[in-house]
């Protein structure tokens, strides 16, 4: 039971603060009890279907290495006259019914492995086949660390996106956050052997 200070009139406080802090915490703690309990096994799939977004191909000599479902927010800050993009947060799953994490998802853009490997990326396409949601991604690795899922990957599709797009609304005040959801697929490639 979450003490009182987490309470206001029965009901979680809704405060920005606190919601990053309890994300996090939850993030964190999901994380810790599957690295305690077992090793991360992705296996390899079959190239995603890109409908229109063909321009998302990967380069030859790249095959899908693993792939994972995300679900988080992708944080916004007004600047006094638009809403910019600050970063994601997200936690990254082996499958859709969010068994199973598998890493987290934050700035830079990277993505991080229970096992702490890392993989940042670079975005070298962008396509939007739904204009209700962020576009999906082609990125390019500009950093590999650690062993593990991420080490050696070349590329990166985001793909399926849903939601993540910037408020329509007019923020209040300089340095305002927006925490919007979303979910999307990350599609994880490595050079042919």
């Amino acid at each position: 039971m979450l003490s009182s200070s987490w309470l206001r009139n029965g009901k979680p406080f809704s405060s920005a603060a606190c919601r990053r802090t309890l994300f996090g915490m939850l993030a964190a703690l999901a994380l810790l009890l599957l690295a305690l309990v077992a090793p991360v096994a992705v296996d390899a799939g079959e190239p995603p279907d890109l409908g229109d977004c063909q321009i998302l191909q990967v380069p030859p000599g790249n095959e899908v290495a693993f792939h994972v479902y995300a679900e988080g927010v992708q944080i916004y800050r007004w600047n006094g006259s638009s809403w910019v993009f600050s970063r994601p947060e997200a936690v990254l799953y082996a499958d859709a019914e969010e068994d199973g994490a598998v890493g987290i998802h934050y700035a830079g853009p990277t993505w991080e492995s229970v096992s702490g490997s890392i993989v940042v990326g670079q975005v070298v396409q962008r396509c939007t086949p739904d204009p209700d949601s962020i576009p999906w991604l082609l990125l390019r690795a500009v950093h590999t660390e650690g062993p593990g899922i991420f080490h050696d990957v070349t590329y990166i599709q985001r793909l399926y996106t849903v939601g993540g797009k910037a408020p329509t609304y007019l923020g209040e005040t300089p340095g305002q956050e927006a925490r919007v959801p979303y979910t999307a697929q990350y599609f994880f490639y490595r050079a042919d052997d």
